[in-house]
């Protein structure tokens, strides 16, 4: 990547001395092992594909720089040792906003790594220009929270210039399509550019920024927050391919079997899905330990975290740290969700092992919702007072299965002044929830009824004619003056729930 480099300075205009910039003294890290420029055709990935969790190391440390001189100190560091490159195209980007759309990205670069380390972590060969992790990261213009969208990176898109191809494939196309005489460094750039333009196109969101990690950053971080606690709710054993090998429950992991168990797709019911549910689990066990005392309390701990996190991490030329840090601070667990791109699962093109996304509005209805700011809700109207039970007239249904029980609510209802025009039977018996349905305009006369059937559910509509409340009783109801029995709420689907930085379930 870019190694453009610039001395911080600090607000009188004066650089950092040497004894306190964390690289002085050091060898400059080599950055080789990219493709060579003959490269003509995106490189196949390897099959071990590279983590998610690396993407995040330096950007995510950046939070712990805000509110102080020392936050202003890590920030000069951070900014003199980072990795810059010519990330964001001029053109091919879409949209606009206050909000800050952010495009992680994990690359397949081993270069930074010695032998023994590639050893260690059973990182195979390097691939060179491969993208096999690609999350959109949206933090809205007050910084309230954070959602990270991942995209698989065998999904099928439009790659501009390039045809429909898997999404990975799109670095590798700009990397190896400027002039051979092209230095490394634009060739990264073009790469990044194809790759912002592909998601852009993808998403209908405008991408701002860009950072780029490679695998020593994921090493690094999970050795400096003391491993992330994960858990699984079975065991897995996936020495063949991965070498993640652990019990179910939870666990703290970090180094080598951090990369295992973010790596693995074998033996997990939906392949790489799974292995994208991993990841972002990881990650949110990442952000934990970042906001935890630990971390924020520690400036040693905070000093190695923006080290490892320059050391390995290329972001675009705009992409100020500690402005990214301070626009993130009110940012929790729990207001950070995890999500992935709407898709219809593995599938086959041609030959070609692909994940299907959701049709093109599909996609862009679900990004233009996660990027859409929230409404102020109406003041809400004054409930009406409830008129006097003379003068409400009701027709009783009685819908719970229980035989005479419309005849007993008439009485009562009677006994406390109300009229009852008929008793009887429902259309069927099965009404769980006792219900009271008026005509619109009939808002007072329903409250009257509702006073005295506390829990029944109140509706608009049905066949209830202006001036006659209706009352169907439910296998809810226990009488006139007496609450309804308590209702469970229903749980959403699952699907419709994005995990939070804060869950700590278990996963399979």
């Amino acid at each position: 990547m870019s190694r453009d480099r610039h001395q911080p300075d600090d607000p009188g205009g004066r650089p950092l001395p040497p004894r306190l910039d964390p690289r002085a003294g050091l060898p400059p890290r080599s950055r080789a092992g990219a493709k060579p420029a003959a490269a003509a055709a995106p490189a196949r990935r390897s099959r071990r594909g590279v983590v998610a969790g690396r993407v995040v190391a330096g950007v995510l440390s950046a939070a712990l720089l805000a509110g102080s001189g020392w936050g202003w100190y890590l920030g000069q560091v951070a900014d003199a040792t980072v990795n810059r490159t010519d990330a964001i195209p001029a053109e091919g980007n879409e949209g606009a906003g206050e909000a800050m759309n952010l495009l992680l990205v994990g690359s397949d670069s081993r270069s930074s790594l010695t032998e023994e380390q590639l050893a260690e972590l059973q990182a195979g060969t390097d691939s060179g220009t491969n993208t096999d992790t690609m999350i959109l990261v949206h933090v809205p213009a007050d910084g309230s929270r954070a959602s990270f969208v991942s995209f698989p990176r065998d999904s099928y898109v439009e790659i501009p210039g390039h045809g429909k191809d898997k999404l990975n494939a799109a670095y590798a196309y700009g990397y190896a399509g400027v002039d051979d005489g092209a230095s490394d460094n634009q060739k990264q750039a073009a790469g990044a550019q194809l790759l912002v333009q592909t998601i852009s196109r993808l998403s209908g969101l405008e991408i701002d920024h860009y950072a780029e990690v490679d695998l020593l950053g994921f090493f690094n971080l999970t050795s400096v927050v003391g491993g992330v606690e994960v858990n699984l709710c079975e065991p897995v054993d996936d020495s063949r391919w991965s070498g993640a090998v652990f019990p179910a429950g939870q666990q703290v992991i970090s180094g080598a079997d951090a990369l295992k168990f973010v790596r693995q797709r074998h033996g997990l019911p939906r392949g790489d899905l799974d292995r994208i549910v991993r990841q972002q689990v990881f990650i949110a066990g990442v952000l934990r330990q970042m906001l935890s005392n630990d971390v924020l309390l520690d400036l040693g701990k905070q000093r190695e975290l923006v080290e490892a996190a320059a050391e390995s991490l290329t972001v675009d030329k705009n992409l100020n740290l500690l402005q990214l840090a301070e626009q993130m601070q009110s940012v929790t667990a729990g207001s950070i969700d995890f999500q992935t791109v709407p898709n219809l699962g593995p599938d086959k093109e041609g030959s070609m092992s692909i994940v299907r996304l959701e049709d093109a509005d599909t996609v862009r209805s679900f990004f233009a919702d996660l990027s859409a700011e929230p409404e102020e809700a109406p003041e809400a109207a004054a409930p009406p007072a409830p008129a006097d039970p003379s003068e409400v007239t009701v027709a009783v249904f009685n819908g719970s299965g229980t035989s005479g029980l419309a005849a007993k609510a008439q009485g009562e209802l009677e006994a406390g002044g109300f009229s009852v025009a008929s008793a009887g039977n429902a259309d069927t018996s099965n009404y769980t929830r006792t219900e009271i349905r008026h005509a619109e305009g009939d808002e007072a006369l329903a409250a009257a009824l509702a006073a005295v059937v506390p829990g029944a559910v109140v509706t608009v509509g049905g066949d209830a004619e202006p001036g006659t409340v209706q009352l169907v009783l439910g296998s809810d109801f226990n009488g006139i003056g007496q609450a309804t029995d308590a209702q469970a709420p229903e749980a959403p689907a699952a699907e419709d729930q994005p995990r939070t930085a804060a869950d700590t379930g278990c996963i399979f």
